[in-house]
């Protein structure tokens, strides 16, 4: 539910409402480290958004473009906080991609199921040790 009788919302309150940071504090530092972008460009925290904005959010190496459909200084179930925005086709695309490429990275990166068990220690201290004589 957006709340109709505003036009400008500060850039953090609406990163907090629309759930992209569980606090204030953290879309502040989120903002002030170069994270988020609007229309392109850096912003303070204090900046006022409207709506049809387009802001790119980088999360843990994920960055989304998002256009700003709703606006709201209150925070409320995520059902209602993702009709403050609607994600890019490219930006779906382009996550769905690199989620797919570290999928794959992980597949093909040798994996170990868990420690030696203690047969598989002895051996590795025979092998040292064999090695070791030999130098």
């Amino acid at each position: 539910m957006t709340d109709n009788s505003l036009s400008r919302v500060r850039i953090d309150k609406w990163l907090w409402a629309a759930r992209f940071y569980k606090t204030r504090s953290l879309a502040k530092q989120a903002i002030d480290g170069g994270k988020v972008h609007l229309d392109g460009a850096r912003v303070k925290p204090s900046k006022e958004i409207q709506l049809n904005m387009r802001l790119s959010i980088t999360q843990s190496h994920i960055q989304k473009q998002v256009l700003v459909t709703g606006l709201s200084e209150h925070r409320r179930g995520a059902p209602e906080a993702a009709l403050l925005y609607q994600e890019t086709a490219q930006s779906i695309a382009k996550r769905e991609a690199m989620a797919l490429d570290r999928k794959a990275a992980g597949l093909s990166a040798s994996q170990h199921e868990s420690r030696p068990n203690k047969k598989q220690r002895r051996q590795i201290h025979r092998f040292m040790n064999i090695h070791q004589d030999d130098g």
